[in-house]
């Protein structure tokens, strides 16, 4: 579907010379009488490049719907994650390419969305909250201070986190 460069918003999916992105920034900017433009940054979804791109306000874009699929995570074998399907209960595999900075979230039965295009998968989408437990945390910081102090601390998964 063509639309204006205008509406372009962050999370849509653009095809571009034959390749997917992921807009992950859109700024509208009018640099004084000069005509406004959009700058944007877009993802490459094959090989993971980012590049920073201006539209003018009247350039069109071929926009592409995603659509997503509640699955429950089953298990990781190596690099590759299995999932199931919640509506026909099939069972597919993701790489750790699709899958990446969500991974040491991933819990045994977890239920999270998939983005789609097409039949290929293009992102995973976690719950809002999860709850963890924290195995291991730095002392007490002493003396209050008029803004906050945070510490680390290690959940159990083994992400060190600032709480």
């Amino acid at each position: 579907m063509n639309i204006s460069a205008n509406d372009l918003r962050r999370g849509d999916a653009v095809l571009m010379n034959g390749q997917l992105f992921v807009c992950y920034k859109a700024e509208r900017r009018v640099m004084g009488r000069k005509s406004a433009f959009v700058q944007v940054i877009l993802k490459n979804i094959q090989d993971g490049t980012q590049k920073d791109m201006k539209f003018g306000s009247s350039d069109i874009v071929d926009r592409v719907d995603l659509f997503e699929k509640a699955v429950q995570f089953l298990y990781q074998d190596g690099d590759t994650y299995v999932f199931m399907d919640n509506s026909n209960y099939e069972q597919f595999e993701l790489g750790k390419d699709v899958v990446s900075d969500a991974a040491p979230f991933l819990k045994d039965g977890l239920e999270i969305r998939i983005l789609f295009y097409e039949q290929t998968a293009i992102s995973l989408k976690l719950p809002t909250s999860m709850d963890f437990e924290i195995t291991e945390a730095d002392p007490n910081i002493k003396g209050a201070t008029a803004s906050a102090q945070y510490k680390n601390a290690t959940i159990d998964n083994g992400l060190e986190i600032k709480v």
